[in-house]
């Protein structure tokens, strides 16, 4: 019998009752979106903990010009490389300004605040405290966002709807106190500039220094409104259309629009960088957007745990369901998305691209391989600067960067420039896209990135003759990042992922029946053995101890056997490090992909119990909030990066792995875990 797929997605509607702080509410559609308050707008920022914020893909800004530094203005530091020296940016040095301006910027904008502003009886503006009887449910099946509240016992409906293929939103509002005219929604726009060096303290919205930003109107006709955003070498526009109502501008940043007769407003607001496009009416976005979100649940994979005994059951689907809807949102645009998505700024609002993999990896193993794809030919766009990069430090094809914008430029840090593991992520994320198309034509177009990312893998490896075998580092940083780039050298994980990375782009070359390069070949079928000591893997081959010094951050050493198939890792040896980071880690310092990534491992030993133990283990940093999103502390309360992991462990547990397609292989045979699945595709 099918799932009914329409009543697992309405058991985990979220829904609000009163302001939660750390958990608003948000719609989008992969390229833009939008968080809103209790009262469907952005009306009382301050009574959240996270900024309410209006953001997209293409909307971002630098200081003072696109070009006041660039890379070679920042001093960099020369790391011994196998008897030369190669230079990474890792510290300032002399260069701080530099440094911090090519971290900041390009930094990513917030479009705009647009909120309610209601006026009581006695003439004072209301407050949060005025807002009663808050119900609030936001409709993943419908991507619509129903709010409903009363002031002074006036009641207020607003439906907010993000269209699925514009960067609009629309919003219906029904009371008694527009006739009245004591209800205006508000556009207002913040100051674009970074506010501090600290990524984690970049996330709140500027309103101070007015005259560094303009706003200018372009267009102004009876129900519609053009603005032009103006700041330093970068603008966009935003268009306004309504039914009834007259729009003025109350501040040099602020327009207001007050309705003139009835009950209801209808108001659509679309952002973009030159010719914005806006729906004819509110209702045409309604209807756009519950036809999309429909067709997305049809689509995709789906898992049912209604059956299962398991009293921790239904929360794993609630994680299930609303990490689907909220990657769908963040994480399925045309360039990889920052870690907390459009929900604020973190790392300056740039995107890791050692995160990439969590963040999308999922998507064609629930059947929606076109949301990677999307992303997937942003680093076609910047394979030069990739090869560029490779080239100047004496290797050859492509080498990502970490930390970047849009432009595909590396950002300057104490951590990211020296990181391995994106390196085989593009390789890897086209292999899943095309076992699940088989497009010949996809093979050739992403034929490049494939083997301009193995021909790094193939020069940076060295050829050690004393152990005749190829070895990773010195330099470069684990993915567990609290180790020194000087000293580590052969991490399991990232050992294995180039095995791994270097044999699937073999098997592209084949398929293309094109020539394999022998260097693939030997270094592939050469590389050092992931180092072990007392029957534990470690951290890096000169890592005293991983469980006495080093039991913090991110246990990766185990993802050389649970996020890839670990054909040279051996499994008792892997099953007591698993055990032991299970029993000793310092679980408070991990983060939110950490408890997935360690779930994926014991569904490759057998340990099923394990599996599900680590999925919904009790820690802070592995906190699924009522909005869905992955907790890790205050100032970072979304995480995409461990929703997208779980969506990545559930699926291999559910639909197994190559070799190995047994269905619900992961999920204990206790008879308490009676998971019913469709659409659901193996890992590799």
């Amino acid at each position: 019998m099918a799932i009914d797929r329409k009543e697992v997605v309405q058991r985990h509607f979220p829904k609000v009752t009163e302001v939660v702080p750390h958990s608003p509410l948000s719609v989008g559609n992969g390229e833009f979106a939008f968080t809103a308050d209790i009262t469907g707008l952005q009306s009382f920022p301050d009574a959240y903990e996270v900024p309410l914020s209006t953001q997209s893909n293409w909307g971002w800004h630098s200081s003072n010009g696109h070009h006041v530094y660039t890379i070679d203005d920042v001093d960099q530091q020369e790391l011994h490389t196998n008897g030369r020296f190669v230079k990474y940016p890792l510290y300032p040095g002399q260069t701080l300004e530099a440094y911090h301006w090519l971290r900041q910027n390009p930094h990513r904008l917030q479009l705009g605040q647009l909120s309610f502003q209601f006026c009581k009886e006695d003439g004072t503006l209301a407050k949060i405290e005025d807002i009663k009887q808050i119900e609030q449910t936001l409709n993943i099946w419908e991507g619509c966002l129903y709010s409903y509240f009363t002031i002074e016992g006036y009641p207020v409906k607003v439906k907010t709807v993000c269209h699925p293929s514009k960067d609009e939103l629309a919003i219906k509002v029904e009371s008694p106190l527009l006739k009245t005219r004591r209800l205006c929604v508000q556009l207002t726009f913040p100051n674009p500039e970074v506010a501090s060096n600290e990524w984690d303290q970049a996330i709140d919205l500027r309103w101070d220094h007015p005259e560094r930003h303009r706003t200018n109107v372009i267009q102004q006709l009876a129900n519609e409104l053009l603005l032009r955003r103006c700041m330093d070498d970068d603008h966009y526009d935003v268009r306004l259309r309504w039914n009834v109502g007259e729009i003025e501008q109350t501040s040099v940043h602020q327009f207001s629009l007050r309705p003139t007769t009835g009950d209801q407003l209808d108001l659509c607001v679309a952002f973009g960088l030159s010719e914005v496009a806006v729906s004819r009416t509110v209702n045409d976005a309604i209807q756009a957007s519950q036809v999309y979100w429909q067709k997305f649940w049809l689509k995709g994979g789906m898992l049912d745990f209604s059956k299962c005994t398991d009293k921790r059951a239904p929360e794993l689907e609630r994680r299930v369901i609303l990490s689907q809807f909220l990657l769908a949102i963040h994480s399925s645009g045309s360039v990889p998305p920052q870690e907390t998505g459009f929900m604020y700024n973190s790392w300056f609002g740039k995107f890791h691209l050692e995160m990439h993999y969590w963040h999308a990896a999922h998507f064609p193993l629930w059947g929606r391989g076109e949301l990677l794809e999307k992303s997937l030919g942003w680093y076609k766009r910047i394979l030069p600067k990739a090869k560029e990069l490779a080239q100047s430090q004496g290797y050859a094809g492509a080498r990502w960067p970490k930390m970047v914008g849009p432009d595909g430029n590396q950002s300057p840090s104490p951590i990211a420039v020296a990181l391995i593991w994106q390196q085989p992520h593009p390789i890897t994320l086209a292999e899943l896209c095309y076992r699940v198309n088989k497009r010949d034509d996809f093979l050739k177009e992403y034929k490049d990135l494939v083997f301009e990312s193995a021909h790094f893998m193939a020069s940076f490896a060295e050829w050690d003759v004393g152990r005749a075998q190829y070895v990773l580092g010195p330099p470069l940083i684990p993915a567990q990042e609290n180790h020194q780039p000087e000293v580590s050298i052969n991490p399991p994980y990232e050992l294995e992922y180039w095995k791994y990375g270097l044999d699937l782009a073999i098997q592209w070359a084949e398929r293309l029946n094109e020539p394999v390069p022998k260097k693939w070949e030997e270094v592939a079928n050469h590389l050092a053995d992931s180092p072990h000591k007392e029957g534990v893997y470690l951290a890096h081959e000169q890592c005293p101890s991983t469980f006495t010094q080093f039991q913090h951050d991110h246990p990766s050493m185990v993802a050389s056997l649970g996020v890839l198939p670990g054909e040279r890792i051996n499994h008792p040896r892997m099953r007591q490090t698993l055990k032991k980071v299970k029993d000793e880690w310092d679980w408070d310092s991990a983060w939110g992909w950490d408890f997935p990534m360690c779930a994926m491992t014991a569904a490759r030993l057998g340990e099923t119990e394990w599996a599900v133990d680590f999925l919904l283990m009790d820690g802070m940093k592995n906190t699924y909030l009522q909005n869905g999103h992955n907790y890790q502390r205050i100032g970072l309360t979304s995480y995409l990066p461990g929703n997208g992991a779980l969506l990545l462990a559930v699926a291999m547990m559910a639909a197994g792995y190559d070799g190995h397609e047994e269905t619900l292989l992961g999920f204990p045979k206790n008879g308490e875990w009676k998971v019913e699945m469709e659409g659901i595709h193996p890992i590799l």
